[in-house]
């Protein structure tokens, strides 16, 4: 969604759109994000984390493939980093095609954070700096790195559009940490919702659903992004049933699904409908 996002948003300023870059970088944002899941497997084999989960499921606790024996601890981490080269490539080469250093400050800062997400020294995930870093990487930085490599310049509007898509990113990984929170509390993975506890996170979870929309509604009111990305407003609804059952059922994991579901939804709805907006704006302006 971040990558289609700001190609978007770069055809709509530039009318310009290159479609070898763009399935480039989806290719090597794709590869990063692989890296990213399977060095966070390696160091929370590490630490003991998702060794101590005994209520994973499908959407957290990890993807088990250590803990099941399917892949060694050093093969996880050979083929995180055998992705994190792939991406890497594929930024460096981005990098030179565009004649500046743009791509190349973007992707180093993307590639650190997801390494030392979980890595040591740093286990930014353990510090209960994670959420934003990921709302950060897969909103804004992902955005604008693809705005750039279409439209060859920077710029505020795929900074502002991102935010939506980062905070649906950020809430994804926050409403799976309800049913980790016993494993993360006891080998001290600090998340938001190990230091908030359980009941007081379903606020937090609620409050930035609907900062969400609120700000869908603000930049439209202020002309930052078309009106036609007002129909994603069409997914409250959703929201607010997954705001509903996360209050009901915090504690019940198997209940909780739902909404871990529905967040992925709401990520994927609203993406494309963002990105329907421009491109519509700039096919038949709002009037």
């Amino acid at each position: 969604m971040p990558v289609l996002l700001g190609s978007v948003i770069a055809w709509y300023k530039t009318g310009l759109f290159n479609w070898y870059f763009f399935c480039l970088v989806l290719l090597g944002i794709a590869a990063i994000n692989i890296g990213t899941n399977l060095i966070n497997d390696y160091f929370d084999h590490k630490s003991g984390n998702d060794e101590a989960n005994l209520n994973f499921t499908p959407f957290s606790g990890g993807s088990r493939v250590i803990q099941d024996g399917q892949m060694s601890p050093r093969n996880v981490s050979l083929f995180a980093f055998l992705s994190f080269f792939l991406g890497s490539i594929i930024g460096l080469y981005l990098n030179f095609q565009l004649k500046t250093n743009v791509v190349l400050f973007l992707g180093l800062a993307g590639v650190a954070m997801a390494i030392f997400y979980t890595a040591t020294p740093l286990k930014i995930g353990y510090r209960g700096m994670g959420e934003i870093v990921v709302g950060l990487c897969f909103g804004p930085l992902v955005v604008l790195g693809s705005y750039y490599v279409q439209a060859k310049t920077l710029g505020m509007v795929p900074v502002v559009s991102a935010v939506p898509i980062g905070i649906l990113v950020l809430l994804i990984l926050y409403i799976n940490e309800f049913p980790d929170y016993q494993a993360d509390k006891a080998v001290g993975k600090n998340t938001v919702v190990v230091l908030l506890g359980k009941a007081r996170a379903v606020y937090l979870y609620q409050i930035l659903l609907i900062l969400t929309y609120s700000f869908i509604l603000l930049t439209v009111i202020y002309k930052i992004i078309p009106a036609y990305c007002l129909f994603s407003l069409f997914t409250i609804p959703l929201a607010y049933k997954a705001a509903k059952n996360v209050s009901k059922n915090f504690n019940n994991t198997q209940r909780l699904l739902f909404s871990n579901a529905a967040t992925i939804k709401l990520h994927l709805i609203i993406g494309i409908v963002l990105s329907l907006g421009f491109i519509l704006d700039r096919i038949a302006p709002f009037l």
